[in-house]
């Protein structure tokens, strides 16, 4: 990866997005897509779309800016911070990290507190749910603490990005950061080349929370295709159930999945552009729902063909998640041979 891709993947996975707060994502994701679109709109809720203005169809690459966090629920009088969670957070890996409070004056530095081994009961070992769970951010009462933050501030894990061995990273929020990072970077590789459709890069809020901006978007702009790009699971790391094996690999390419919400054209028509471009892909088996955006895109107005097109990762919701920067860079050049290429194709099953 260059160099100003990566410093643009950095700037977004340092930049915090929990759910319902992702307007300084947002804006990084803006300024990078104005370079190369000619519109970028914003809708009241904070969902971005950057057109690439062409004929028939309309392509929508799209990703979800949200990352999963908690949120400030109550001060106690000690000033200890109880928290709710935003999201599907994990409650078997918060206790004893570092997080962040995002306050209106700046963050505020806390960690999770968790009761030294020495003074716990060996014989109970249950995990205590994240609105049992505290904050610790040194204060010496209530007042004290309420001076700094207030309830509904959101929460992070404090961001560390670190490089790998074989070109992988791990970090926080991977889901999704790197599918708006993906979205964006396909708009620019379709731009170079010129496609004859239309073509939109969307970076959708709110999608760990129900799939929210994603029906806002699908509603409003109406494409004629979206793919929608998104972290799923790699399960070849030690320790995955049997039961929860799918096949899919770090460093094996983009996943297409395949079922449910994935057009069966749409499915074929990257499958053939991947073939073309020498992109090797995974399929992937959605019998009832991707749990992504793309689940909300193809049933808004009267149905959108839509696909889910995933980037392995690992450790998901923790974090410490990793992907092969390789499968991210295949990806967005898929997205952008896609969006050049959308017009050979027909989105409609055949009766």
């Amino acid at each position: 990866m260059d160099q100003p891709r990566r410093a643009f993947l950095e700037t977004l996975l340092t930049t915090a997005t929990p759910s319902g707060f992702e307007a300084a994502g947002q804006r990084h994701w803006i300024e990078y897509v104005e370079e190369f679109a000619d519109e970028v709109r914003t809708d009241a809720y904070g969902n971005a779309v950057a057109v690439l203005e062409g004929g028939e169809p309309a392509v929508a690459l799209a990703g979800h800016s949200d990352e999963i966090g908690f949120m400030v629920r109550d001060i106690e009088d000690s000033g200890a911070i109880r928290m709710t969670a935003i999201g599907g957070a994990d409650r078997t890996i918060s206790k004893g990290q570092h997080v962040r409070i995002h306050t209106d004056d700046g963050p505020v530095p806390g960690v999770i507190g968790q009761t030294a081994i020495h003074m716990r009961d060996r014989e109970d070992e249950s995990i205590d749910d994240i609105d049992e769970q505290h904050i610790d951010i040194g204060v010496a009462d209530a007042d004290e603490a309420a001076e700094l933050v207030e309830r509904g501030d959101p929460i992070t894990f404090e961001q560390t990005i670190n490089d790998l061995e074989n070109d992988r990273i791990t970090a926080r929020g991977l889901d999704n950061r790197i599918g708006v990072w993906a979205a964006a970077e396909g708009l620019r590789r379709a731009a170079n080349a010129d496609p004859d459709a239309t073509v939109y890069a969307v970076s959708t809020v709110q999608e760990e929370v129900g799939l929210q901006g994603a029906k806002m978007v699908g509603f409003d702009l109406e494409p004629d295709v979206v793919v929608a790009t998104d972290v799923t699971h790699a399960t070849d790391a030690p320790g995955t159930p049997s039961g929860e094996k799918n096949g899919i690999e770090l460093g094996d390419g983009p996943v297409v999945t395949r079922g449910s919400a994935n057009h069966p054209r749409v499915v074929e028509a990257v499958r053939e552009v991947a073939a073309d471009a020498d992109i090797d892909v995974q399929l992937q088996a959605a019998g009832s729902r991707t749990g992504t955006d793309a689940d909300a895109f193809y049933t808004s107005r009267g149905g959108i063909p839509s696909l889910n097109l995933g980037v392995p990762n690992r450790y998901m919701h923790t974090p410490v998640e990793v992907l092969d920067l390789a499968d991210l860079e295949a990806t967005a050049t898929l997205l952008g041979a896609f969006a050049a290429a959308a017009h050979e194709f027909e989105f409609a099953v055949d009766l």
